[in-house]
């Protein structure tokens, strides 16, 4: 994912809700959002490359989201797929269910969020490996630190803010993330991006033909653990071309 923003146990009925995008080159194959057939309990969408995934939940009362991290060089060789260490912790098996901070500073500069019923982490492994347990709130993330004031980071948190206040309708946060005006509010990003075409300061929906938004996902887990996972897909011209919504259940 490549911005998103969170609220984490901010409302009487909701105890998560999530809304992302995730911006990718067009070029990278990618299954949609489903059931792994490996692991039933996991929804998600999956990268053909490496076969982990960007954001994804498990019905065992998990979930997980990672953004790369700029201004600390681009992707290592010889690191291990950053979807996989997704894959993992959704699956609840693997070398990464639950990896020491030596193990995450093997990966090339990443965030991640991980939720695990009642308790919610941030997690980076720039400069050094950290973890952070978040309180409840809104929070947002896109390419640099959590809350970073980016422009397109600050908009999506106000997105999610006045939703929570004002709706409950799941197409009004999912309207909000094609949303691809330019904000003047926040700061510049120290690095432009890890893509040379994206410009400098992004909309929370990119519009390239060669890298842009290439789906939007939203997950809602109320009071009970009743949970609905929505992603909206893109091709290379911004215009939609698929969309998938499950239920599940979220143990807590």
């Amino acid at each position: 994912m490549c911005v998103l923003a969170l609220a984490w146990r901010a409302h009487p009925r909701w105890r998560l809700v999530l809304a992302g995008n995730r911006d990718e080159l067009h070029a990278r194959p990618a299954d949609p959002l489903a059931r792994w057939a490996e692991a039933e309990h996991v929804i998600a969408g999956r990268d053909r490359l490496s076969g982990g995934t960007w954001l994804g939940v498990s019905e065992q009362g998990r979930l997980a989201v990672v953004t790369n991290l700029r201004g600390f060089g681009g992707p290592r060789t010889d690191a291990p797929s950053r979807g996989l260490l997704l894959s993992d912790m959704l699956r609840g098996e693997g070398d990464f269910t639950d990896p020491t901070d030596a193990e995450l500073a093997r990966f090339s500069p990443f965030n991640l969020i991980r939720v695990i019923g009642g308790a919610a982490t941030f997690w980076t492994n720039q400069p050094e490996p950290q973890r952070q347990d978040l309180s409840p709130g809104v929070y947002g993330l896109s390419n640099g630190q959590l809350d970073e004031p980016w422009p397109k980071t600050v908009r999506l948190k106000t997105i999610l803010s006045d939703w929570l206040a004002n709706s409950d309708d799941p197409d009004v946060l999912m309207n909000g993330l094609h949303e691809d005006r330019l904000e003047q509010e926040g700061v510049v990003p120290a690095e432009p991006s890890d893509a040379p075409w994206e410009p400098r300061v992004s909309p929370i929906f990119i519009r390239n033909p060669q890298y842009g938004t290439r789906c939007s996902t939203l997950v809602m887990i109320d009071a009970q653990g009743r949970g609905l996972i929505t992603e909206r897909r893109f091709d290379a011209s911004g215009t939609a071309t698929g969309q998938t919504r499950l239920e599940f259940a979220f143990v807590v």
